[in-house]
């Protein structure tokens, strides 16, 4: 099997990241990697915002509100509340990935869409082969006008399509569990 076809194999969801800070030229190497994802007509329509802290704590009142709603009555809602915003402040480095809008154009605002995807997924596959892990979150925070507000994005220009929590594995790679070629592949006469 090739290196390439091992990254894109042996990729999985990370959840624990260690503490090891992100190298940076790892990063700029991914973002490249992003930057060169296929796209009709060439309209690149992704941008990635990579959150410090100040933009991370600028989001927290709203994980918190979105959190409290999730947590059924009775059960520790302190605990609830502070897992979710660990989700939030503790990966080494989280990017909320935008997509463009084209609200006059349904057709290339679906193309532009599996083109950030695109761009996403090479941003992910490259950070896997140097060793770093990643996992694509897109619960209620992304439809947020909080997060909005801490990009400095417009929902009229940009849909919110993920934050990526990025960063070197912690406490082991997750075992893989895919179907079968057989389940998902079809030769037609």
């Amino acid at each position: 099997m090739s290196g390439f076809q091992d990254v894109l194999t042996s990729r999985r969801t990370i959840y624990r990241f260690s503490g090891k800070k992100v190298d940076a030229v790892a990063l700029e190497l991914a973002f490249d990697a992003a930057r060169n994802a296929p796209c009709h007509k060439n309209t690149h329509p992704w941008k990635f915002y990579v959150m410090g802290d100040e933009a991370r704590k600028e989001i927290i009142p709203e994980v918190k509100r979105l959190a409290k709603k999730k947590i059924p009555d009775g059960e520790n809602s302190e605990a609830g509340i502070s897992k979710a915003v660990d989700k939030i402040l503790s990966p080494p480095v989280l990017i909320c990935v935008t997509s463009a809008l084209s609200p006059q154009d349904s057709f290339r605002e679906e193309e532009d869409y599996a083109a950030t995807v695109c761009a996403t997924h090479n941003l992910v596959l490259s950070l896997w082969g140097n060793g770093i892990g990643s996992q694509w979150s897109t619960g209620a925070i992304t439809r947020s006008k909080a997060s909005y507000g801490a990009i400095g994005a417009s929902p009229d220009e940009e849909r919110i399509i993920g934050f990526i929590k990025i960063g070197y594995p912690s406490g082991g790679v997750p075992s893989k569990n895919k179907k079968g070629l057989e389940e998902i592949r079809e030769y037609l006469p």
